[in-house]
């Protein structure tokens, strides 16, 4: 199948990021009316592009990007760091920006006598960000909520995404320490890559109208 006849398929979170995308998407020639209505289709496809949209969890858009079952992807950078992926990162969106953080009681030092309890969604990134600093942890993984686990005596700390941090000043907790900042970022397969460079790279070029300043 040649490059113009083969749909390009995109990747994308479900949700807020999609809506920030859409005006780029629109830009680039899709109907976006379709791409964002309201309804249980998971596969959109766009006659006028060629370019068909796989809707998604976050968690898993690196995944089908990785094994070729979308060619381009939007992902957060947190996703990214947590597991490992054989993917092109060729863009950084700026959009979605939070940041990975240790959250706890700023009054209250970690233990000595034991390994630090830290409770998050994102066990390889604690591991790897303490273990950088020499500190043994217990990890206890948590999928949601996890500003409880400190108030409860579940945790020492937490890892966990912060935007603005007003659930932890709500919640007593304060922002300890940034392991690092992320947004979303486009993630390509590398044999798509090869396969339908100028297309990819098309659609990266308009991607990149979300980039500040560019």
């Amino acid at each position: 199948m040649s490059d113009e006849a083969r749909s390009l398929v995109l990747a994308v979170p479900k949700g807020r990021v999609l809506a920030q995308l859409a005006p780029v998407l629109a830009r680039f020639g899709v109907d976006t009316t379709d791409v964002l209505a309201e309804d249980r289709r998971l596969v959109r496809r766009d006659v006028r592009t060629g370019l068909a949209f796989l809707l998604l969890k976050p968690d898993d858009v690196p995944t089908y990007v990785e094994y070729g079952a979308a060619d381009v992807g939007v992902v957060g950078r947190d996703v990214l760091l947590e597991r490992e992926y054989d993917l092109y990162e060729p863009l950084d969106l700026g959009i979605g920006r939070c940041r990975m953080v240790v959250a706890g009681f700023r009054d209250r030092a970690l233990p000595r006598d034991r390994p630090v309890r830290v409770a998050t969604k994102f066990p390889g990134i604690a591991r790897r960000h303490f273990g950088r600093a020499g500190i043994a942890v217990e990890v206890i993984f948590v999928q949601g909520s996890v500003e409880i686990a400190p108030l409860v005596g579940l945790a020492d700390v937490i890892v966990d995404l912060v935007e603005s941090g007003e659930t932890l000043r709500q919640n007593g907790l304060a922002e300890l320490e940034t392991i690092v900042d992320v947004s979303s970022v486009v993630v390509v397969n590398r044999l798509s890559f090869k396969l339908h460079e100028r297309r990819v790279r098309e659609l990266v070029r308009a991607l990149s109208a979300l980039v500040p300043g560019a």
